[in-house]
């Protein structure tokens, strides 16, 4: 094993250490969250084998609606044996997600490695163990620290399909074969979807990446992927529309959420828990339209929406400027909910590798970018000006992406000795 390789095991390993010991050591016995206390209702129907529905034995709890789900992360869940009511996240669940950050942080580091060469994985590596936010997320029964290491997972085997490299003084060109890149390719797609099954948000990279394809003269691979992206959701699909009795690509949960995010009382930032005018504002929306199920509403959120997007273009314009300042810049409202400590934390730390990661990426422009890890962010940023940036939606892609440009700075020099293999 290589020097640069023991660094990684050992960054692997505390990243599942320190992942624990706060899961375990700090954040304990604290209340569930709204949409923690779904996602176990949810696992816990599962694993007692009435499929992906709430419980008639869970409690309607405050005033949010209960909306259906992907099904990626309640069946995860699921898989850990969660079948009775809790009150606190299970330490069984803290460590199993402790695991999948730590698989996370080995991701990072093979982009990284690609990226940068040795020092730029090892460099990764060691800032992903320690992250803050990534740290964090595991002690959450959220989907954010699974969906993370499912996209990392596609954007890493998608960052190997190579049909055409321009050769570089002094770079070694690896060109994969036609065969394999077609496989690798379907792989990637099926990864893409079961991201999508565990955060739907991931949809809106499928078109980055097809048009990087076609952009790059593969048309076929961008086709293949898309197909398959589509054929692995495909079955959540038929199932909501057997369910609910209309068209329910993935999850119900859009429409309220776009109609959060485009509203004259949107801020710009976070969602209705930042904003209590805003939530006064979607419980008379509700009452308007009482006698509807949430599935059935989900389309009268779009609707409302659009049409005050219509008639207040200027005022929708600035709130499209506001969102890209906050998806940058984390001053949004939804921080103040938190704890200074927690800021400092979290906000600081992202402040901290924005820099930095802003300088590696200029140094990877040119050389091996990793493009799919980047489309990916960009998709993230995409879904947050159509939506609303929040914390949770960066997180995941945007935070990792950032550190595998800021480990960029550690290679000595730009990936000579240990081959380039362009991304998608």
């Amino acid at each position: 094993m290589t020097r640069s390789r023991r660094w990684i095991v050992a960054a692997i390993a505390v990243g599942f250490a320190v992942r624990v010991a706060f899961a375990l050591g700090y954040w304990v016995e604290q209340p569930l969250t709204h949409d923690e206390r779904e996602y176990l209702a949810l696992a816990r129907s599962i694993a007692r084998g009435d499929g992906v529905v709430y419980p008639a034995d869970e409690p309607v709890t405050g005033t949010a609606q209960r909306f259906g789900r992907a099904p990626g992360y309640p069946v995860f869940l699921a898989m850990l044996h969660v079948t009775q009511p809790v009150d606190t996240v299970p330490a069984r669940v803290k460590i199993a997600q402790s695991a999948v950050g730590a698989i996370g942080v080995w991701l990072i580091a093979l982009i990284g490695g690609r990226a940068a060469g040795p020092r730029g994985a090892v460099a990764a590596a060691g800032i992903a163990a320690v992250y803050p936010p990534l740290v964090f997320m595991p002690a959450y029964a959220l989907s954010e620290t699974l969906y993370c290491t499912v996209a990392l997972a596609a954007a890493w085997v998608l960052g190997t399909v190579t049909l055409t490299l321009s050769e570089r003084p002094g770079s070694v060109t690896v060109t994969v074969p036609n065969r394999k890149s077609v496989t690798v390719t379907v792989l990637g797609a099926g990864l893409t979807g079961i991201g999508i099954l565990v955060r739907p948000a991931m949809l809106f990279f499928v078109p980055f990446a097809a048009a990087w394809m076609v952009w790059k003269r593969e048309t076929r691979h961008a086709v293949i992927f898309v197909l398959v992206t589509l054929a692995s959701v495909a079955p959540w699909t038929v199932r909501n529309a057997r369910v609910h009795g209309r068209f329910v690509l993935v999850a119900s949960e859009g429409g309220v959420t776009f109609w959060t995010g485009n509203n004259p009382l949107a801020r710009g930032e976070g969602d209705m828990a930042a904003n209590p005018e805003l939530k006064r504002a979607e419980l008379e929306f509700r009452n308007r339209h009482a006698d509807l199920t949430p599935e059935q509403r989900e389309p009268l959120y779009y609707r409302e929406a659009f049409a005050w997007i219509r008639r207040h273009p200027a005022q929708w314009t600035a709130l499209l400027a506001r969102k890209v300042f906050y998806t940058i810049v984390p001053l949004g409202p939804s921080y103040t909910l938190h704890s200074k400590k927690y800021l400092v934390a979290s906000a600081g730390a992202y402040l901290l590798l924005l820099p930095p990661a802003l300088a590696g990426a200029w140094r990877l422009r040119r050389g091996c970018a990793p493009v799919a890890l980047w489309l990916l962010a960009a998709s993230t940023v995409f879904v947050s000006v159509v939506f609303f940036p929040q914390e949770r939606f960066r997180i995941p892609v945007i935070d990792p992406a950032l550190i595998v440009s800021a480990a960029a700075l550690a290679a000595a020099r730009s990936h000579e000795h240990t081959g380039c293999r362009s991304n998608l």
